[in-house]
C-alpha cells in the first residue's frame, strides 16, 4: 500500500512510542512533527526510524501547522495519507479497511473510524471523549485528527489553515466537501487515544478551546450554505452567557426572574432522556459556559486587532 503517516505531539513520552510502534511495517514512511518538547519525545521519534520535523519556535503552535508541516516533509506522498496524534494507538486493521474504501469510491477524499478512549474508567473527562468519538457511521460532515486521506485532495485544498488554533479539521473538510469532495465514517477500529484528562480545568480548558473553535469557524463560514458553527456559536452565548445575564439583571427588579434559571435543569432533564447519560447530560450544559468564554475572546481580540490564536492545542 502506497500509504504514508503523519504523527505529531509534544511531550508525549511512552504514548508516542506506542503510537509509532502501531504504525510501523504498516505504511511505507512516518514523518513525526514535534512542537518543542521537552521530554525525549525526539529519541523516541528517531529510535523508531521515524523522519523527525521539529517546529521552530518562534511560531505559535498549533495542530494544524504541525500536520502541514509533516504533509510537506513527505514530499513526494504516497497515494494516502494517515493523520495522527501522538497519544493514539491505530487498531491492526484499520489501514486495510480504509484503503480499500478509498479504492472502492474515487468520491472520497478522506475515511475516518471509531476512536476509543484507551482508559474510559480513569475520570469522567475521558468518558465524555469516549462518547465524543463515537460519531455516526456514513457520510461525515467532518473528522477528528486521525484519518486517512487521499494526498491530492489534502494538496488540492492547500491542506489545514495552520493559524487555526482548533477546530481545523471540520475547517478542512468543509473545504474539501465545498470541492466536491465527500468524506466518510467507516465501521470499523481506528484508534485509541489517550485523553489523560483528570482534572476539571482540563476539561474547561478544552471546551473553552471549542468555543472559540465555534466563533473562528462561524465568523468564517456562517453565511455560507453550510451555517458552519453558528447554531453552536448560538447556543454557547445563549446558555452560557445571555441566560444568566439576563436572568440576574432582572433579579435587580424582581427576585422571581431567578426562576429563569430553572432552564438550565430542565435542559438537563430534556437531554439526558435523548443522550447517552444523565452525566454527559450535565457536563453539555455546563460546557456551555466555558465555550462562551471562548466565543468572548475570540471576538474581543477580534475587535482589537490581535492574533485570534490565544490558546494552544496542548
Amino acid at each position: 500500500m502506497s500509504v504514508d503517516a503523519v504523527v505529531i505531539g509534544r511531550n508525549e513520552g511512552a504514548r508516542l512510542d506506542a503510537c509509532l510502534g502501531s504504525l510501523k511495517g504498516r505504511v511505507r514512511r512516518i514523518v513525526y512533527v514535534d512542537s518543542g518538547s521537552t521530554d525525549n519525545s525526539l529519541a523516541i521519534a528517531r529510535d523508531a526510524g521515524a523522519e523527525v520535523v521539529e517546529l521552530d519556535l518562534s511560531t505559535p503552535f498549533t495542530a494544524a501547522r504541525a500536520r502541514n508541516a509533516g504533509f510537506a516533509a513527505l514530499t513526494p506522498p504516497g497515494e494516502f495519507v494517515q493523520f495522527m496524534d501522538g497519544d493514539c494507538i491505530l487498531a491492526a486493521g484499520w489501514l486495510t479497511n480504509a484503503v480499500a474504501a478509498l479504492k472502492a469510491r474515487a468520491d472520497l477524499a478522506l475515511v475516518c473510524g471509531r476512536r476509543r478512549e484507551l482508559c474510559p474508567e480513569a475520570s469522567v473527562y475521558n468518558r465524555l471523549c469516549d462518547l465524543e468519538w463515537n460519531t455516526p457511521v456514513g457520510e461525515a460532515r467532518a473528522c477528528g485528527g486521525d484519518f486517512l486521506i487521499r494526498a491530492e485532495a489534502f494538496a488540492a485544498v492547500d491542506g489545514f489553515d495552520a493559524g487555526l488554533i482548533a477546530g481545523e479539521e471540520p475547517d478542512l473538510c468543509l473545504r474539501l466537501r465545498r470541492a466536491g469532495w465527500r468524506l466518510w465514517r467507516l465501521d470499523a477500529e481506528m484508534t485509541e487515544h489517550d485523553a489523560d484528562m483528570h482534572r476539571f480545568a482540563q476539561w474547561w480548558r478544552r471546551a473553552m478551546r471549542a468555543g472559540h473553535a465555534y466563533a473562528e469557524g462561524a465568523a468564517r463560514y456562517g453565511r455560507g450554505p453550510e451555517r458552519h458553527w453558528v447554531r453552536e456559536t448560538a447556543r454557547a452565548v445563549f446558555w452560557g452567557l445571555a441566560l444568566p445575564l439576563v436572568s440576574l439583571g432582572l433579579a435587580l427588579i424582581s427576585p422571581w426572574a431567578l426562576g429563569l434559571l430553572v432552564a438550565y435543569p430542565l435542559q438537563v432533564w430534556k437531554l439526558a432522556r435523548k443522550g447517552p447519560s444523565a452525566v454527559w447530560a450535565l457536563f453539555a450544559v455546563l460546557g456551555k459556559f466555558p465555550e462562551a468564554l471562548g466565543v468572548l475572546t475570540y471576538w474581543a481580540r477580534r475587535l482589537r486587532g490581535h492574533d485570534a490564536r490565544i490558546i494552544e492545542y496542548k
